[in-house]
């Protein structure tokens, strides 16, 4: 068995390669609490890279490059805060990342993806959940997991006080993909 598994891994990888993120169709979004507030913000822009197929889920890969520089509350004021080197620091480290190490089917539709977030040189592991739908050859991919900001320097110097902007930050999304192969 253990002979047959990395065999049929890049033939999963080749078949699934055409996989394509559909931007315009596509949202990674947080939400955190300032003083107790919820505040929503996304990113502008981002890119995803996939070796996906739902039937050998174990077989793929999913990778995630977020530009934080394009992070928004819709605030510009607070927007141009993000950037500084308290926050995401884009001057030293424009990019986070995702790149899965596991793939588990749960079933339905449903998985679970384990893997290594980064972001300002902090690496955790992070488990997201996955639900996939299939419409008019267009495979949506939505999701949501909790991370601590401070685990990544998120909000340094004044700002690692919780009691005015939360530890917790929820994400979610949704990323519209073409070229993954049928449910």
């Amino acid at each position: 068995m253990a002979q047959t598994k990395p065999a049929a891994a890049p033939a999963a990888a080749a078949a699934a390669a055409p996989a394509k993120l559909i931007p315009a169709q596509s949202d990674i979004a947080f939400t955190f609490r300032q003083m107790g507030v919820p505040v929503d913000g996304h990113f502008k822009k981002f890119d995803a890279q996939l070796a996906f197929d739902p039937k050998n889920a174990a077989a793929g890969k999913v990778s995630l490059s977020i530009e934080l520089g394009s992070a928004t509350i819709g605030d510009a004021a607070t927007d141009a805060e993000l950037v500084k080197p308290d926050w995401f620091d884009t001057k030293k480290i424009p990019t986070a990342t995702f790149q899965s190490t596991s793939i588990k089917t749960l079933g339905g539709g449903k998985f679970e993806a384990t893997g290594k977030l980064t972001i300002k040189g902090q690496v955790k592991d992070v488990v997201v959940p996955v639900a996939l739908t299939q419409a008019g050859g267009t495979t949506t991919a939505t999701g949501s997991f909790a991370m601590k900001r401070l685990d990544f320097k998120i909000g340094e110097g004044e700002w690692k006080d919780t009691s005015v902007v939360a530890n917790d930050v929820q994400v979610k999304f949704k990323l519209a993909l073409t070229g993954v192969a049928p449910l």
